[in-house]
Formats: C-alpha cells, sequence, structure tokens
C-alpha cells in the first residue's frame, strides 16, 4: 500500500513487474538499440566530418558543424513533431523514421562528402525527433498502473544516458582498432563506414521490431480519434494554449528551464573552472564524472523520494536543491569541495529530470502527450544553447576581482559569480514551479516538512480488494467475502459498496444540480476519497480488514483515483476473470487482457480467479487467493464446512 506505511516494494521487484509486460519489454529493447545507435551515429558522423578535412582550423568547424546540425531541428520543428505524435498512428510512424534514419546512415559513405554530411545530420536528427514524442507517449500506454510509469522512466534513462553510451563507446573503439588487429586494409574513413552501417543496421531492425511486434503502440486513449479531423497546425497551437493554461505543465517548464539554464551555465564554465581550482585537464573531467554520477544516483533514489513526498512538490523541491548546491560549489576553495557539491547538483538534477518525465507520462492526457514531450524536448535544448552561448561571454565581461581576508590576498575568478548567479537562478525557478504545481498550496518549507517528517500507519489491518469486469458480480462477491470473513470473529469493514456510493453520489448530484460527465467523476472520486479517510485508514489502523470494491480496469493509468484513494494499494486485488461471451465478446477479451497483464506484472498483489460458475464457487476460489494474505497477518478464517480455523502459515 506504499504511501500508507507498508514496507516499501524493492527496485529489483518493481523492475521486473514492468519488465514482465511484454509490449513494455520489448519497447525497451527498442529504445536501447536506438540509444546506443544515435551515441555511435554521434561518434562516427564527428569522426568523419574530421577525416574529410584537413587542417586544425577546418577540422574544428567541422566538428562545430555537426553538433549544430544535430541540435538544430528541435529548434525549428519540435511543436510540429510532438502534434504528428499526437495525430497519427504511433507505431507507423516509429517504424517510418527508423527506416528513413536506416537510408540515410547507408547514404553517408556512400555519397563520401562533407556537405551532404551535414545534410544528412540535420535529416536524421530531424527525423529522430518525430521518433522520440512517439516512442516516449506511448510507454504510459503500454503499462497498467501510474506507479508503474517511474520504474518504466527509470530503466529508459538508465539505457539512454548509461548503459548506451558506455555501449556505443565501446564499439566505436572496437571498430577502429578491429581493422589493424586483424590486418585489414581500412583507412579511417572506411573505418568510420563500417561504424554507420552497422548504426543503419540496428535502425532496420528497430523498424522491424515495431511493425510487426508490438502492435500495442498503435493503440490510443478512447477519445484519441478526436485529433484526426485537426490539422497539424491546430493541434500544436492547442498544444501551446495547454501548455501555457495548464499549472502542472506551466510549472514543469518553469521548472525545466531555470534547471537547464543552471547545468548550461556549469557546462559552459566547467574548463575555466577547473583551473580556478588550480586543475587541469585531469579536474576537468573528475567534474563531468562527477555530475554524471550524482544524475546516475538522483534517478535510483527518486522513487524512495516518491515515496513520501508527491512528484508535482517532488520536482520543484528537487530543482531549489539543485539551485542551493551551486551557491558552496562557487564558493569550493578546493576540488574536493567542488567535486562533492557539483556531485549533489547533479543528484538532485536526476530527481528532478526523473520525476518531470514521471510526471508527463502519468498525469498528462494522451492526447496532449506528444506535443508536451516535443515542448520540454525543444525547451532543453533550446535553454542548453542559449546558455552555453552567453555564460562565456558573461565571463569574460566579468572581471576578476581580489581582496584581502584574514591576512590573505583571495582571487575570485569571473565564474564564480556566474555560477552562484546560475544557481540562484535554478533555485527561484524551482520555487516558481513548486508553487504552480502545488495543488495542496502548502508552502515549501511546509511541505518539505511534512515529507522528512512523517508519523507512519500503525495497526496490522489489511487492505484486499476485488475487481471485475460488471460492478454488480464484483460487489457481490466482495459481500461473500466479507461475510465469511466475519465468522471468524474479525471486524471487517466492506468499503466502496456501489449502492451506497450511488446513492450518495446521486443525492450529491442532485443537490448541487450538477450534469457533466467530468463533473460526474470529480463527484465519484469525493465519495470514494471522503470513504477512504472516514472509515478505511481507521478501520486498517484499527487492525481490521478492509474489503475495496474497485470499479472495472481502475487498475489502469488514473490520476483522480489515485489522489481519491490517498493513493493506497491493496495487499492483494482479486482480478475476476469470465470467459468472453455474447455481445460483449470483444470487451471481455480486452478485459482478460488486461486481467493477464495486471497479474503478470505484479503477482505479489494480484491473483486471478475464474469468474466462470454460480456464485458460491467462485467464492470458494476468491477465499483460497486470499489465503497466503490472511495467514501472513495471522487472521482467523472459517475454512468451507463452518468451523473456526486458523490461517496461521506453519
Amino acid at each position: 500500500m506504499g504511501d500508507a506505511g507498508t514496507p516499501p516494494v524493492s527496485t529489483a521487484h518493481r523492475v521486473r513487474s514492468v519488465l514482465a509486460i511484454r509490449p513494455f519489454r520489448r519497447l525497451w529493447a527498442v529504445n536501447a538499440l536506438s540509444s546506443v545507435g544515435d551515441w555511435l551515429s554521434l561518434l562516427a558522423l564527428s569522426a568523419l566530418a574530421t577525416n574529410l578535412t584537413s587542417g586544425y582550423q577546418a577540422q574544428s568547424f567541422a566538428l562545430g558543424g555537426v553538433v549544430v546540425t544535430k541540435l538544430l531541428p528541435a529548434l525549428l520543428f519540435a511543436p510540429l513533431a510532438g502534434a504528428l505524435a499526437d495525430k497519427v498512428d504511433r507505431r507507423a510512424l516509429m517504424a517510418v523514421c527508423d527506416v528513413l534514419r536506416c537510408v540515410l546512415l547507408v547514404s553517408v559513405p556512400l555519397v563520401g562528402s562533407l556537405w551532404w554530411l551535414f545534410v544528412a545530420t540535420f535529416l536524421i536528427e530531424l527525423v529522430t525527433l518525430f521518433w522520440a514524442p512517439a516512442k516516449d507517449a506511448a510507454v504510459p500506454n503500454l503499462l497498467r498502473r501510474p506507479d508503474q510509469v517511474e520504474t518504466a522512466n527509470q530503466l529508459n534513462m538508465v539505457m539512454t544516458y548509461g548503459v548506451s553510451v558506455v555501449t556505443a563507446s565501446g564499439l566505436f573503439t572496437a571498430l577502429t582498432v578491429i581493422g589493424p588487429t586483424l590486418a585489414l586494409q581500412l583507412s579511417p574513413t572506411g573505418t568510420m563506414a563500417v561504424a554507420l552501417l552497422l548504426n543503419a543496421a540496428l535502425y532496420l531492425g528497430n523498424a522491424i521490431t515495431v511493425a510487426t511486434r508490438i502492435p500495442e503502440i498503435s493503440s490510443r486513449a478512447h477519445d484519441a480519434g478526436k485529433l484526426a479531423g485537426e490539422s497539424l497546425f491546430a493541434l500544436v497551437r492547442d498544444g501551446l494554449t495547454f501548455v501555457g493554461r495548464t499549472p502542472l505543465v506551466r510549472g514543469l517548464v518553469i521548472g525545466i528551464g531555470g534547471a537547464f539554464a543552471a547545468g548550461g551555465a556549469v557546462i559552459a564554465c566547467a574548463k575555466l573552472y577547473a583551473l580556478s581550482l588550480s586543475g587541469g585537464d585531469g579536474s576537468y573531467g573528475l567534474l563531468f564524472v562527477s555530475v554524471f554520477s550524482g544524475l546516475g544516483v538522483g534517478m535510483v533514489f527518486a522513487p524512495k523520494l516518491a515515496a513520501r513526498m508527491p512528484h508535482n512538490r517532488l520536482f520543484g523541491a528537487a530543482i531549489i536543491a539543485a539551485g542551493f548546491a551551486m551557491v558552496p560549489a562557487a564558493l569550493a576553495p578546493h576540488l574536493w569541495v567542488a567535486l562533492v557539491t557539483v556531485a549533489l547538483v547533479g543528484t538532485s538534477a536526476g530527481v528532478a529530470f526523473l520525476t518531470g518525465m514521471t510526471i508527463i507520462g502519468a498525469q498528462v492526457e494522451d492526447t496532449v502527450r506528444g506535443r508536451t514531450v516535443a515542448f520540454m524536448q525543444s525547451l532543453v535544448r533550446l535553454v542548453l544553447m542559449g546558455a552555453m552561448a552567453v555564460v562565456p561571454l558573461l565571463v569574460a565581461v566579468v572581471p576578476p576581482m581580489t581582496f584581502e581576508a584574514l591576512g590573505r590576498v583571495v582571487r575570485v575568478d569571473p565564474t564564480r559569480p556566474v555560477l552562484l548567479t546560475a544557481g540562484l537562478v535554478a533555485a527561484v525557478a524551482g520555487w516558481i514551479a513548486y508553487r504552480q504545481m502545488d495543488d495542496r498550496r502548502s508552502g515549501v518549507v511546509r511541505g518539505l516538512l511534512s515529507a522528512l517528517v512523517r508519523t507512519p500507519r500503525t495497526g496490522s489491518g489489511l487492505l484486499l480488494s476485488v475487481e471485475g469486469d460488471t460492478v454488480a458480480e464484483t460487489a457481490a462477491q466482495a459481500r461473500l467475502l466479507v461475510d465469511w470473513l466475519r465468522e471468524g470473529g474479525r471486524e471487517v469493514l466492506l468499503a466502496g459498496d456501489p449502492e451506497l456510493e450511488g446513492e450518495r453520489l446521486r443525492d450529491l448530484a442532485e443537490h448541487g444540480g450538477l450534469t457533466g460527465r467530468r463533473a460526474h467523476a470529480l463527484l465519484a472520486a469525493a465519495v470514494r476519497a471522503d470513504v477512504v479517510e472516514r472509515q478505511v485508514v481507521p478501520a486498517l489502523e484499527a487492525g481490521s480488514v478492509v474489503v475495496l470494491v474497485c470499479e472495472p480496469t481502475s487498475g489502469s493509468p488514473d490520476g483522480l483515483a489515485d489522489w481519491a484513494t490517498g493513493r493506497l494499494r491493496p495487499e492483494v486485488t482479486v482480478l475476476l476473470d469470465r470467459a468472453p461471451s455474447g455481445p460483449a465478446g470483444r470487451i471481455e477479451h480486452t478485459w482478460r487482457h488486461v486481467l493477464t497483464e495486471l497479474a503478470a506484472a505484479d503477482p505479489e498483489r494480484y491473483v486471478v480467479v475464474d469468474a466462470d460458475g454460480d456464485g458460491e464457487e467462485v467464492a470458494l476460489r476468491v477465499r483460497e487467493a486470499v489465503l497466503p494474505a490472511l495467514s501472513a497477518r495471522r487472521v482467523t478464517v472459517p475454512p468451507t464446512d463452518g468451523s473456526l480455523a486458523s490461517s496461521e502459515a506453519g
């Protein structure tokens, strides 16, 4: 039950649960190969550009040209790419993009000229710009619960910024030495051509996998068809309007802008900053290792922090922490102090980065998710490029300062006030983001204290839930389970009874004159939240067993349901599975698929029970399904013959 005081689920279990979902596992493999290909192409194209020129100055311009042509498409076409990812079939879009990337990479060594290398690099990055939002927007649709989005993002980011970088570097190094080692007559240009062809093969393999093995990427939200009649430019306009008018996304934009402005300042100052620490290239390298090591640590620990603090507040708090960590980094007198503080900056940035992506995946609707992802990606590149262009000018303009303190002459390098200012900018951006995204308006300090100083739920209560494809059948089985448990003499609460909640909901709607679908959903969530707060939580703290009636497919991502239940997670959810029949067979088949995926993704929390047969037969299967959980809590229950027995194990 996560937030309600139960022990946190281990990282290994969370990873296994997400990778057990076959469509996501295949998409994750595609993302892994694509990431290796992206890094390998950057290395190979950069090396090939220098090989096609002669002279230090020409090679420098060629290398810079590759970087510029890779960044430029995001600045020009990101909103259009996001709109396309929301409008068309994402699986078809990804497959076409991978085929185009394959063809363009093959063309580079065939043409063999520097001008075409720049053109092809621009086009490859443009195609990648359309591929990435489609992939990122599809990920949440392949998962079964909102809490799995964070783990899925962890896996993707670790692969993209960790394993794939090492793998691509290793492949590139191996290709550069394999020729001389095997006495092959390969020139440096020929070696780079081999690298590009290998990269093209990776993209082609991805296209085949996406087109033939992951049909689930084509599945969209029920209202995605509304976008079919809208033009791309109208979608771009609506996407920008959504970003501007939605406090949650607006806070993300402000926070990410401030964080990457500060990050760009650190990158631009890193070389001169290392010199101010009396270090050389070695110190410069250590600073980068420290930043990226902290980034990885932050991504690992972000879920543990999210268990204590909602994502919408954790995001802003992490950026504030990164900004304040830059203050001692700017004042660091020694290298070791700088390494520690820069690592803290990286850790905070890692938490913010993963949390921001999780918010987009779990709380942004599918119909605008592609545009939101593309906008964020464009913003990151724009802010980074701007910071890296402006900061060196500021460093050149700000004069070094010298003053005397404690009998010593202290020289302040221009990088120090620039870094200090960047840290303050990040902290202010984080504070504004926190205020924008904090739905409780609790204030930064109060929100952090409530997250760090928490009183865990006490008692030995047990939360069970029953879920099926119809409310009537689900409620009937939940009542039978409650009656059986009460025969054992244990206090048992039936929560979420659809008859009682429905009557209360109708009274509220009639009294308020509310008839809209959204208003009805909000009222239903409010009724469920009241039941959880007034009945479920006190019963659990008193040591009672609570049986919760869940509506069909409540395991799917639903931020409103998460809020209504206080993010409670049952120890066991019983999923009633019935063979499809009759005119509703297609819907029932989809429900069976959901059941299978839920149970496979989290077998410790979900059990599938055959719902075919009369009510008593199904009730017996439900009792057998929950016995292990009852045994673990030493709950006394009656066997089927009616006499009392203990379900204690061993």
